[in-house]
């Protein structure tokens, strides 16, 4: 198992976890989200725009599929896990870490989150993506890490303490 895959709504910290996780581990990091925005020359929120959420969905299948199998950690997408095809891919590549906090504290998190395509919802529209998700981050995950109330650094050490009992 070669990759450590971050998965879980925006706002439970992936981006920010998936550096500090990456660099205790010796491995590089990869932003699933900003390698396509870099790939397609525009921001995730154009791309949401201009193809819709099936036409992000493609490249971000595209992108997985590139990043499946190398030694690093990916920070992927709060909706990646809604196609099983990525969820196989995860699962058969790597570890996957998921990234959970109540819908309260990420819609806190995230506010109006210029650039992020589902930032601005509110509470109960946060709450409702989540219940729409849990589910499959539940079947994707080989283990769950809670975020809120803790410390980057505290969220790291755990997913780094569990990758490293894992293999």
């Amino acid at each position: 198992m070669d990759t450590l895959w971050l998965v879980g709504m925006m706002g439970a910290g992936k981006s920010t976890v998936g550096p500090l996780v990456a660099k205790r581990l010796g491995r590089g990091f990869v932003d699933l989200d900003g390698a396509i925005a870099t790939a397609a020359g525009r921001p995730i929120s154009e791309l949401f725009a201009a193809a819709g959420e099936a036409g992000f969905r493609r490249r971000e299948a595209a992108m997985l599929a590139e990043a499946a199998g190398l030694e690093v950690v990916v920070a992927c997408g709060g909706g990646i896990v809604m196609d099983p095809a990525n969820v196989a891919l995860m699962r058969r590549t790597g570890m996957v870490a998921w990234l959970a906090a109540p819908a309260a504290v990420l819609a806190a998190r995230v506010g109006d989150g210029a650039g992020r395509p589902m930032a601005g919802e509110t509470g109960a529209e946060v709450a409702a993506l989540l219940a729409s998700r849990e589910a499959a981050y539940a079947t994707a995950a080989h283990w769950r890490v809670e975020t809120a109330g803790r410390t980057p650094a505290e969220i790291a050490e755990e997913v780094v303490r569990r990758w490293s009992e894992s293999g």
